[in-house]
């Protein structure tokens, strides 16, 4: 992971811009609020209580410190992130994950005609577990042994970055029961829990094989063609350093011993703990971060690494998380300021007021937009439920627009813009860990983007007749 923001400088210039702009949006815009109040242990906004409030303009002084409290809202996430670079550089030095890829790629390599599996396999595996339980953030721990294994089978560092982050973000946002989103949403429209699953269920499936079809098509290409990859001269150095000459690896004096089996057994268990402990507890950054921290010790006592070692491995790979904690702070800098200056809930109030009028398919795929534009500002799945429902449950019920299809339109507009907005956490801190330029990455990333876009207004379609 040396050296992976070495390109990436343009992103925190472009969100440091996007922050002065919203700064001075604060001026112009005029400013309004909805009151909120309590409901089920969540603060959410009040239907029909739109009103002016007093400027609250958002000076020089107030844009230098949005930065510092970014970073004290973000602290859940930035010692998430912190310890993610802790575990895998400690597992890293133990050599396990390095002798697993060798040996998967040794598989591959001598089973050409299976290959083509394993992309669709693993799409499908991380959308189902963000359908299921919201995984999002848990796909940083991730990005690091696929970037190299796509690199050993073939493929590119988009494809090892993809796997997991676009294939988690496919099931998130259309997700069937994910509380985070689905769960949250019901319960302020006062729908019983998770029902109308069998659609949502329909609607997941088409979405990740669409997903997953792209990014196999895609994959063969380059695997055909690596000078075509978005990140042809960074795979060059990378398939280096794993020593893999057109997609084979060349050393083949790999095994895997006992202080490596129980490295990679340490970190299953940790994954398991922590997928029953989402489902079961809804645990969240900091139960996930202490999980992860004692994945970090486990593995460097069965990895044999001295106290030295280990201590080396834990500051080297926290270092290497430093810029992607100071783009977060940033990009919450935004949220920050517009909240500060009161013109967060005027964007709101503004984009609803034109649903008016409309026909109820037209009003869904309108909401879907609306929603959109709203998670440029609110990232958080949870956080946009509790800020939007209230305003659009109601809203549908005067369009004809059904309390299901409002939650539909919600999670397509909460989801589908989150791997090009650079207010998106996981995407800012995937793209770094990848070393992929945020505006590379929007530029590739904007084709399956109008997919997405295309089959999210088609499938609000049916919703209309169905609930």
């Amino acid at each position: 992971m040396k050296n992976v923001l070495k390109k990436f400088y343009n992103t925190y210039f472009l969100i440091f811009s996007l922050m002065l702009i919203v700064a001075a949006l604060t001026w112009t815009v005029p400013p309004g609020q909805y009151d909120r109040t309590e409901q089920n242990g969540q603060t959410i906004a009040v239907a029909d209580s739109f009103h002016a409030v007093a400027r609250a303009p958002q000076g020089i002084g107030q844009a230098l410190q949005a930065p510092i409290e970014g970073f004290s809202q973000c602290a859940p996430i930035i010692a998430f992130i912190l310890v993610v670079g802790m575990l895998f550089t400690v597992i890293e030095r133990t050599g396990a994950i390095n002798t697993v890829i060798k040996k998967v790629s040794y598989y591959f390599s001598h089973h050409p005609r299976q290959r083509i599996l394993f992309i669709p396999t693993c799409i499908f595996l991380f959308s189902l577990c963000g359908a299921l339980f919201g995984m999002e953030e848990e796909t940083l721990i991730f990005i690091p042994i696929f970037i190299p294994l796509a690199l050993s089978l073939g493929y590119d560092t988009v494809v090892g970055m993809s796997i997991p982050f676009i294939g988690a973000f496919t099931g998130f946002s259309s997700a069937f029961i994910n509380p985070f989103t689905v769960g949250i949403a019901q319960t302020i429209a006062q729908l019983p829990m998770y029902s109308g699953w069998q659609y949502r269920l329909l609607v997941w499936f088409i979405f990740t094989s669409v997903v997953a079809g792209f990014f196999t098509w895609y994959g063969e290409k380059i695997r055909k063609h690596p000078s075509k990859s978005l990140t042809a001269k960074l795979d060059v150095t990378r398939r280096a350093e794993f020593n893999i000459i057109n997609d084979v690896v060349v050393d083949e004096s790999f095994h895997l011993t006992r202080a490596h089996k129980l490295v990679l057994l340490s970190f299953l268990a940790g994954m398991g703990l922590l997928f029953y402990g989402v489902i079961r507890y809804q645990w969240y950054m900091n139960e996930i971060a202490a999980v992860f921290l004692g994945v970090t010790v486990a593995a460097a006592y069965f990895g044999k690494l001295t106290l030295t070692e280990t201590t080396d491995a834990i500051l080297d790979g926290s270092k290497n998380m430093i810029g992607i904690c100071i783009l977060m702070a940033l990009a919450r800098s935004i949220v920050i300021l517009a909240t500060n200056g009161h013109i967060l809930d005027t964007f709101l109030h503004t984009m609803t007021q034109g649903l008016s009028g409309m026909h109820p398919i037209v009003a869904s795929q309108a909401m879907f937009f609306v929603q959109t534009l709203l998670n440029f500002f609110v990232a958080s799945g949870s956080g946009q439920a509790v800020l939007t429902m209230p305003i659009m449950v109601p809203l549908g019920d005067l369009l004809n627009v059904s309390r299901q299809t409002v939650i539909l339109a919600f999670q397509f507009g909460d989801g589908w813009g989150n791997p090009i907005l650079p207010t998106a956490p996981v995407t800012i801190g995937a793209l770094a860990l990848a070393g992929i330029s945020y505006t590379a990455w929007v530029k590739w990333f904007m084709r399956l983007e109008i997919i997405l876009i295309i089959m999210s207004l088609l499938l609000l379609i049916p919703a209309y007749y169905i609930w």
